[in-house]
């Protein structure tokens, strides 16, 4: 069993920052592709931003030179920094990973953490 266990949102004023955390944890070899995503009210969720293991990054074109994604594989963890948020950025916000093990390749996701961006 996999657990996704996402830390780090809240409420911030327009222009400021958030860093979001998610920690993996269970019984797995290795976790393949990293990403966050995220879902506003009446709207599909959404991916944000991705990593692999070997680091190579995807991003939104909507968060494009503002967030970062980063993971650190010591510690099966993979962060969000968010900087210059918008009113529009809020939304909730999932982690999500490919798990391998042997003879399997499983998709988890978290329980959502709630970023809200307003004055």
């Amino acid at each position: 069993q996999v657990q996704l266990v996402e830390s780090g949102g809240g409420l911030v004023q327009p222009g400021g920052s958030l860093r979001l955390s998610c920690a993996a944890s269970g019984s797995f070899w290795r976790i393949d592709t990293m990403g966050w995503y995220r879902q506003a009210p009446g709207k599909q969720r959404e991916l944000v931003a991705a990593i692999t293991s070997g680091g190579t990054t995807t991003y939104a074109d909507s968060v494009k030179g503002r967030f970062t994604i980063s993971r650190d594989n010591a510690r099966n963890t993979v962060y969000l920094q968010m900087n210059s948020l918008k009113p529009e950025d809020t939304a909730v916000y999932y982690c999500n990973g490919d798990f391998r093990d042997s003879g399997w390749l499983r998709n988890y996701w978290g329980q959502g953490t709630q970023v809200t961006v307003s004055s």
